[in-house]
């Protein structure tokens, strides 16, 4: 039997430990996935220019990507699908022809014009059919003093 001038200690914590506990949870996280993201390079492009969407942090066990013009994934604004194993694009209702996907899943826009500005997304799908969506940002504005090359086409026409 205890003596009672000794403190008992059934169904308390002590200090120290308590505190221990809660610097290893605070210090201790567990892993995250990262986001899949698209960058612009450059973020704001010359009418004219090559833009190139630079995709991060793709999961790992792809089977393809698909990109798609604006911010979501929408079957009838697909630019074009990649197949990683085989390397092969197949271009979507979008495709113009200036698109190119690059086997890590960028995306080169050639000669951007003004109608290029707005949002794209990657679309990157597992080998077990899931996916991870990205989208991206792109502007492309008229160079100062120079004519869009709209008005240039028209104008030669004439």
């Amino acid at each position: 039997m205890e003596s009672p001038s000794v403190p008992t200690r059934r169904g308390r914590v002590p200090w120290q430990g308590l505190l221990l506990a809660v610097s290893l949870l605070t210090s201790w996280s567990p892993p995250t996935t990262a986001q899949l993201t698209v960058e612009s390079v450059p973020p704001s492009a010359a009418e004219g220019e090559d833009v190139l969407l630079r995709v991060h942090d793709l999961p790992g066990f792809l089977a393809g990507y698909v990109w798609f013009k604006g911010e979501s994934v929408d079957s009838s604004r697909q630019i074009a699908s990649y197949v990683i194993d085989t390397q092969q694009m197949y271009p979507g209702p979008e495709y113009s022809g200036r698109e190119t996907i690059h086997p890590n899943g960028s995306l080169l826009l050639q000669k951007v014009t003004p109608k290029d500005t707005g949002y794209y997304t990657l679309l990157g799908i597992k080998r077990n059919f899931q996916g991870d969506k990205g989208t991206g940002q792109l502007r492309v504005y008229q160079p100062v003093g120079k004519p869009s090359i709209q008005a240039r086409n028209s104008s030669h026409r004439a």
